[in-house]
């Protein structure tokens, strides 16, 4: 399978964090090799035009989200600016 935003060929099957395709932003390469990226940004704002108030988005996302690990595979989020 290959990863849609980067192209890269991935031997293993992507995990792809339900409803945020839109916050894509490549996959790993390295150790870790074919985990996608997510924009964690990115994911709160497509929970909150979901209707999701900013404070339940975040917590969505903290809790069910990031907090959750499927395997191998989970996919990584990255928060752009630092808190």
């Amino acid at each position: 399978m290959k990863c849609r935003t980067c192209e890269y060929a991935i031997e293993e099957e992507l995990l792809f964090a339900d409803g945020f395709d839109e916050a894509i932003i490549g996959c790993s390469t390295g150790v870790r090799t074919g985990l996608l990226i997510y924009d964690y940004e990115k994911a709160v704002e497509i929970l909150m035009d979901e209707g999701s108030s900013e404070e339940d988005a975040i917590e969505h996302m903290e809790y069910n989200v990031v907090g959750g690990w499927v395997g191998e595979q989970t996919p990584i989020f990255v928060k752009r600016r630092c808190e």
